[in-house]
């Protein structure tokens, strides 16, 4: 128990610190996509903060096998320099020993990582897609910038003002264009008003004091139109409730036998798997001479940790495309990885034979 507390101490520490700033670097990323696209009025700046917590959420499946694995490698690594694991060899404390008490700590991650593939994860992407398609879909004046152009979402309209009034709600020196139809459609007009518009609500836009032109492209019957109002609608914005697997509920998904809804659940059972295996390959990863740099092992072991989760995207892949079935489906991409730990446990033995 001694043993264990003080290996279970030795991990949490750089645990801890690794989560940390993986979800710092991860937010900031995170944070500069969503803020753009706040500045771009593509959302809206109000749920930006509420996005970036809900992607962090969805990253940390990932983020915490991680750290875990770098977390392991740096404490049992450090062992190895300070002499301690020959210390702990000579009292008859065997590796597998060592192994066993990571275990302990790795179950206990793998279980919070399984929560959070199977229920927090899709939970996030539910609410991150509710979000920015509400986000997207809201119009209004506010996200008229003067001098830029606009598509407005889910029609054929691009529109630039030149000047925008915000406080009278009113747009001026407006140029419309529309490629909807068979004629393209320009309108110009001194002044125009553009209605807050709410998901699912038709959206109208009024011009006052301009001129219309429909063109035809395949002809010379050009229609010019002057007018003093005319009013547009502009088409009608629609909440995406569009079928998206990643946010579907774990039991959906296993009553499903499309072969991406195979690949998403499979992925989310597989997840405490990657989490164990990787914390317990990372135990004869951190082998070292007690002179030995620190980075000595460090670039093997990275490279492990990316062929690892390379070869489980490429089973992953496989699956969603049809190519191998539900059996064994992403399974046997852990195989490889669990056979090259049983190696790195048996080499040892095998060069003491030599």
């Amino acid at each position: 128990m001694i043993l264990d507390r003080y290996i279970t101490f030795e991990t949490l520490r750089p645990l801890s610190i690794g989560v940390g700033l993986l979800i710092v670097v991860f937010a900031g990323y995170s944070s500069a996509v969503k803020l753009s696209q706040a500045a771009e009025g593509v959302i809206q700046a109000s749920t930006v903060a509420e996005l970036i917590l809900l992607n962090t959420v969805i990253a940390l499946e990932v983020l915490l096998p991680t750290a875990l694995y770098l977390s392991v490698l740096a404490a049992v690594g450090r062992m190895h320099r300070d002499s301690e694991m020959v210390a702990l060899n000579a009292a008859g404390v065997s590796e597998l020993r060592v192994m066993g008490a990571v275990l302990k700590l790795a179950l206990v991650v793998a279980l919070l990582v399984g929560f959070l593939s199977l229920v927090g994860r899709p939970w996030a992407y539910r609410e991150s897609y509710r979000i920015e398609a509400e986000a997207m879909a809201e119009f209004d004046i506010d996200k008229v910038e003067p001098g830029q152009f606009l598509e407005l979402k889910d029609s054929h309209y691009v529109l630039f003002s030149r000047a925008v009034d915000r406080e009278r709600g009113r747009l001026q020196d407006v140029f419309v264009q529309s490629d909807e139809g068979e004629r393209p459609q320009v309108i110009y007009a001194r002044e125009a008003t553009l209605p807050r518009v709410e998901p699912g609500q038709p959206r109208t836009a009024e011009f006052h004091h301009g001129y219309a032109y429909r063109l035809d492209t395949r002809g010379q019957r050009d229609i010019t139109l002057r007018f003093n109002t005319l009013v547009v609608q502009l088409g009608r914005d629609q909440v995406d409730n569009g079928y998206k697997r990643k946010a579907q509920p774990t039991l959906a998904l296993a009553q499903s036998g499309r072969p991406k809804d195979v690949a998403e659940y499979q992925w989310r059972l597989s997840t405490p798997l990657a989490t164990v295996l990787l914390a317990l390959l990372a135990v004869p990863l951190a082998r070292s001479s007690p002179r030995q740099s620190r980075f000595g092992n460090t670039f093997v072991a990275i490279l492990v940790y990316a062929l690892l989760f390379n070869l489980i995207s490429m089973a992953r892949n496989w699956v969603e495309q049809g190519r191998v079935g539900t059996l064994p489906g992403l399974w046997w991409a852990y195989a490889l990885p669990a056979l090259l730990l049983v190696w790195l446990l048996l080499r040892p033995a095998l060069a003491r034979r030599r």
